[in-house]
């Protein structure tokens, strides 16, 4: 499949029918509701908030339930939770849909962070499968009609994969659709992903949706691995970091009449910069915290492009609309820059052993004594 063969393929996740089959995937500290609204004011798809601990939620932390609320612009609503236990979650779910606060509910089992797997959380909780079917099982009973999927990554290490498993039994659990980053989490972000792992899931899991996430830096990205694979979308991560206009070229690629063509010349950066900041300032409701956010930014919109050391130090001090203006006043205009613009950007990392609790690996069932110490992976971190 080419660019220009490309059509629109409707992404069906339990009753919402998302015309252009692209997810944007949780980033902690990255996909607020500032960060989603600037991606749907380019593109279409389903915007997943940031990962939400589910034991905040349940508690009623004032900072997690200030992430979960959306703009009144957003719709589908999309959450991602995160969690070890399954009456802890189900808990957050019934939430969530008791006083309508999203659209869609995604769990988490993706998460690489060491101080989350030593605990049994994230991607290593699918080794133990009893549990992963229990907590995926509890949520979908308790989210009624509202779709709930599945995100997750291939495994612990190459020796010791599952996403096959996984996926099966979040199929048979309920779940409205699987999605796999396609690297162990001892792979990281590291070196490229196994698209072909999504292919396999797709052969196991027929009867809901799979979609494929990892390396997809551009819309040719997407194109290529829906035909290479066969998955019937695709979840979006460091991709558009510094790119959100990414989701616009994306409804372009897969024949959205009503995409719009965005030539990313340097001035096209700084005015979506600009609103990013602005959108920040509004969502913080501070405009210190809002211009000090858009910091970590600066780097990713102006990959590539000609624009100083001075200048882009400058824009990771600034603190006010203002002072944004004045030092964007100061660039002028440039065409795209091409290849440099283009490529990985965020976090990659290297390849390293996954921490894990003592004994993780020698049983897939979880003995009674470790449940209080997986309690301590609900700790707030990027998922997977």
């Amino acid at each position: 499949m080419t660019l220009a063969e490309a059509s629109v393929r409707p992404l069906q996740i339990g009753p919402l029918r998302i015309d252009v089959p692209v997810v944007l995937a949780p980033m902690a500290g990255i996909t607020n509701t500032a960060f989603r609204r600037l991606c749907r004011e380019y593109g279409a798809g389903l915007y997943v908030s940031e990962m939400i601990t589910s034991r905040a939620l349940v508690e009623r932390n004032a900072i997690t339930m200030r992430l979960i609320q959306h703009h009144e612009s957003e719709t589908p609503r999309s959450i991602q939770l995160y969690g070890v236990d399954p009456v802890t979650i189900a808990e957050a779910v019934r939430i969530i849909v008791a006083e309508d606060r999203a659209d869609h509910i995604d769990l988490n089992f993706g998460c690489p962070v060491p101080k989350v797997t030593r605990k049994g959380g994230g991607a290593a909780l699918p080794w133990k499968i009893g549990l992963f079917s229990d907590i995926v099982g509890q949520a979908v009973k308790a989210a009624g009609e509202v779709p709930l999927t599945v995100k997750m990554r291939k495994g612990i290490s190459r020796d010791h994969l599952t996403f096959l498993d996984a996926g099966r039994a979040a199929e048979d659990a309920g779940a409205a659709a699987v999605a796999l980053h396609a690297r162990t989490a001892g792979e990281y972000y590291s070196g490229h992903a196994d698209w072909s792992a999504i292919g396999e899931l797709k052969a196991a899991v027929t009867s809901i949706p799979v979609l494929g996430n990892g390396d997809i830096w551009s819309a040719e990205d997407a194109v290529r691995m829906m035909a290479e694979t066969g998955c019937d979308g695709v979840v979006v991560g460091r991709g558009c970091l510094g790119r959100p206009w990414l989701f616009g070229e994306l409804a372009g690629a897969f024949g959205d009449e009503n995409a719009v063509h965005v030539d990313a010349t340097l001035g096209f950066v700084k005015e979506a910069f600009r609103r990013h900041a602005e959108l920040l300032v509004e969502f913080f409701e501070d405009e210190d915290r809002g211009c000090k956010d858009v910091r970590k930014h600066v780097a990713w919109y102006f990959k590539g492009y000609p624009v100083g050391g001075d200048t882009r130090a400058a824009l990771a001090r600034v603190s006010t609309l203002q002072e944004i203006d004045d030092i964007l006043g100061t660039l002028g205009d440039a065409p795209y820059p091409g290849a440099p613009a283009e490529g990985q950007r965020g976090r990659a990392g290297t390849p390293k052993r996954t921490a894990l609790p003592d004994g993780w690996l020698d049983s897939r069932d979880v003995e009674a004594s470790t449940t209080d110490m997986m309690r301590g992976a609900e700790v707030e971190n990027s998922g997977g």
